[in-house]
This record gives structure tokens, sequence and C-alpha cells, in this order.
């Protein structure tokens, strides 16, 4: 299993839920920013994107599709000056899977999902995408996309015997192709650990290093995994990941440290030598140093659902985010 296949396996989608907005002018609904990730299609019609994330307005038209992350607020209306309605008001009063909003003039046809996941597990990925991503809409991708879309549509409507289970499955496939696609775009030219993944010539030492993070990795190792020499195969780490081979597998093995605090009963002395660590006062200090407070107290409190007391794992060093039209550099 590689790193993606294996993250996207540990962060479960728990919860993924369908709406159809049938709107016509004047119009306007509100998406506050909730626990949530949300992928949103335009099927027909025209609208207008607003948000705090965005240097500015955008306008959407048809097969226009966009990721939302988790905390990210949105408002999408026909114009500026269109009276804005709560989606999840207007959802509450809705039957079904269908909402229908505004007056009788020009249509607009959205398609929404939501979804709600581990935030622990999905903490690497996550990290690397903006707050708001702009899908492709003709590319082999967005005709993904669409389809699925379509199949998700087909069957709320077609009221049939496990529609809601069709659906469910349907819609974490949705997620799935959404987020590959923004990992395509954000490895594409990028520094993080998706560029990494995508280079011919780290791939089998990043998938090895992975595979196993309780082994004793050198950098020697991995170069020769590589095969490359250590100088050079350390200098093109960098240069793709933005950080040194050793802090990388340091991260990650803080981020399993995490998902294994979060997930199981495992003593620290357990999980450290999963993670590969010697003693389980070893990791504590790694972990200490690195999330600001021990193990067992990340357990107890960010480790609990709506927990945010660590600083996390720095999954962004030298990435670039990609907000609408705007570019913003993580420092």
């Amino acid at each position: 299993m590689d790193p993606v296949d294996d993250l996207l396996a540990t962060m479960r989608i728990e919860d993924a839920r369908y709406i159809r907005v049938e709107a016509n002018a004047p119009w306007g609904v509100s998406f506050p920013p909730r626990h949530l990730a949300r992928l949103i299609l335009i099927s027909g019609g025209s609208c207008r994107l607003d948000s705090d994330v965005l240097a500015r307005p955008q306008r959407l038209q048809s097969n226009d599709c966009f990721l939302v992350r988790a905390g990210v607020g949105f408002t999408l209306r026909d114009a500026d000056d269109s009276e804005i309605l709560d989606c999840d008001d207007l959802a509450a009063q809705a039957p079904g899977h269908l909402v229908r909003v505004g007056g009788d003039g020009e249509p607009t046809r959205i398609l929404s999902t939501r979804f709600t996941f581990d935030a622990v597990a999905a903490e690497p990925l996550f990290a690397l995408l903006p707050p708001l991503f702009r899908l492709p809409p003709d590319d082999a991708s967005g005709e993904l996309l669409r389809a699925t879309f379509e199949l998700i549509e087909h069957e709320s409507s077609a009221n049939r015997l496990g529609a809601g289970f069709v659906m469910g499955r349907l819609s974490d496939a949705l997620f799935v192709q959404a987020l590959r696609t923004c990992c395509a775009d954000v490895g594409s030219g990028s520094v993080g650990w998706v560029a990494a993944l995508r280079d011919p010539r780290l791939a089998l030492a990043m998938q090895e290093l992975h595979a196993d993070l309780s082994r004793s990795w050198t950098v020697g190792e991995l170069a020769r995994t590589a095969g490359m020499s250590r100088s050079a195969f350390a200098t093109l780490f960098k240069e793709r990941t933005g950080d040194t081979p050793l802090s990388y597998l340091t991260t990650w093995r803080m981020y399993r440290v995490k998902v294994l605090l979060r997930e199981t009963p495992l003593s620290v002395q357990e999980i450290a030598v999963r993670v590969g660590y010697d003693t389980g006062t070893a990791l504590s200090r790694a972990f200490s140093k690195r999330e600001g407070v021990s193990p067992g107290t990340w357990r107890k409190t960010a480790g609990a659902p709506g927990g945010s007391e660590s600083r996390g794992a720095d999954f962004t060093k030298g990435h670039a985010h990609i907000r609408g039209d705007a570019r913003v550099t993580v420092a």
C-alpha cells in the first residue's frame, strides 16, 4: 500500500451527505465554517463564489467544481445584492435531498456533498491543500467527478432499495477522486511529500520509508534504495520535500504516534516499538519536542474529538498553497 492509500484508509470517512440545490434568481446560500469538508459542482447555470480565503469573488459556470477544507466558509449567489440564506436552515426545511431556493429568474443547479473524517489522520494530506481548491473541469479527472455526481443524483431520485447505502459509498469515492486530483496538482512542480512521491528518482525510497517507519533508517540506506549517492539523494530530497530525510522520518513517526494514541489503547512503550523508538521515554522526548506536550497529555486533550492542544507536525515546509487565484507561501 502506498502512502496515499494508507493515509486515505486511516482517515476514515465517517459521514458523507448529499444535497441538490435548485436555485432561481434572485438567490443566495451561505455555507458557514464547519468541521467538515465540502465538494461542490455547478451542474447548470452560473453563480458568484465569495470566501474570506479568496483574493476576490469568482464567477462559476456550469461544470465548475471545487473542494473546501473543514473550517472554511463560503457563499454562492446569483448577484451581489441577492439575499443570503443559511444552507443548514434550507436543508432542515427540505424533504429528502432536494433544496429549492430563490425566485422565478434564471436557474442554477448545484450538487453538494459534505464529508466528516478523522482530522488527525487526514492532517498530512490536508496540510498541503489550499482552503478552497478549484478542480479542473475539462480533463479526465473532471469528467470522472461529474460522472460520479450523476450516479449519486440518479440514486437520490430513483428511491430504490439501499439507495442511502449506495449514495454513501459513491460519496466516499467522490471525495477520494477529488483528493486524488488535488494531490496530482500539488505534486506537480511544487514542494512537499506528495511532490517527492511523484518524482521517479525518490519514489522507491519514499515508499520503502513509509512502509516501515519503525526501521532505523539512515540517509545512506535511503540513498542506496534510490540508487543515488548519499549527497545527491540528500540534496534532491530537501529540494522536493523541503525537509531533510531524517527530519521527514520523524515527522511521519509523530503522525503515526498520534493516530495510534487516538485509535488504540496501546501504551506509549508499545507505540514506541511500533514507530522505531527503543523506549517510551525516547518517544516521549521526541514527541514533546515536536508537539509541545507529552503523548499522554495529547491523548487526553488534543487526541479527543475537537481537541487542539498540540502544535501538530509540519507537513507544509516550503509548500506553496493556491487559494483560488491568489498564491500564498506557507512559512
